[in-house]
């Protein structure tokens, strides 16, 4: 149960003002039907974060030793400096004229676009902390639809009025909590 309501909280946060936050506005304004544009987040959210937790769990599996930890805890302390740093929906990230519909258009581009993406690199390193991959892929994929889901009904009204700079370093904070326990609980081992 600490895995997924980790990995929730933690992308939960972590998403709110990411580009593919601002991605799901701009697929919801364009195609102007919510329900294909969530499902499209679902499946591709489903399908990457999965691949990321099986990542970080193979990876963990295989590299398991104090050093391996120590770095699984430098990279939540680095997450909690990526999340300071205001992200911003590229003109080569923004969906091309969509002739898949809606659905598709979405699931494409969110998979491609949350590639490499920190919310991609949180969920494996959750997927080595926790080695709990249903877990991890279901808590990081909830944590997306808690963020997004809104984002796609409420689209710029959401951006107006959320302090997004509170909200990162809210989710910096968190990121650099799980740091420090992964760091001392190694440390005690």
């Amino acid at each position: 149960m600490d895995a997924l309501l980790t990995s929730t909280a933690v992308v939960a946060l972590a998403e709110i003002g990411d580009k593919t936050m601002l991605l799901a506005i701009v697929l919801a304004a364009r195609f102007r039907r919510p329900l294909p544009v969530v499902l499209g987040i679902l499946v591709a959210t489903l399908a990457n974060h999965a691949i990321a937790a099986w990542l970080g769990q193979a990876v963990a599996g295989l590299l398991d030793g104090a050093w391996f930890r120590y770095a699984v805890g430098a990279g939540f302390i680095a997450m909690a400096a990526w999340t300071l740093v205001p992200d911003k929906l590229d003109a080569e990230d923004a969906p091309r004229p969509a002739r898949y519909g809606a659905f598709l258009t979405t699931l494409i581009a969110f998979f491609i676009v949350e590639m490499g993406d920190k919310t991609q690199i949180a969920t494996i390193a959750l997927g080595a902390r926790y080695q709990d991959l249903v877990a991890v892929a279901a808590g990081t994929t909830i944590g997306m639809m808690i963020a997004n889901v809104p984002a796609v009904f409420l689209g710029d009204r959401i951006v107006e009025k959320v302090p997004l700079k509170t909200v990162r370093v809210i989710a910096a904070l968190l990121f650099l909590a799980i740091g420090i326990w992964v760091f001392v609980e190694t440390a005690l081992r």
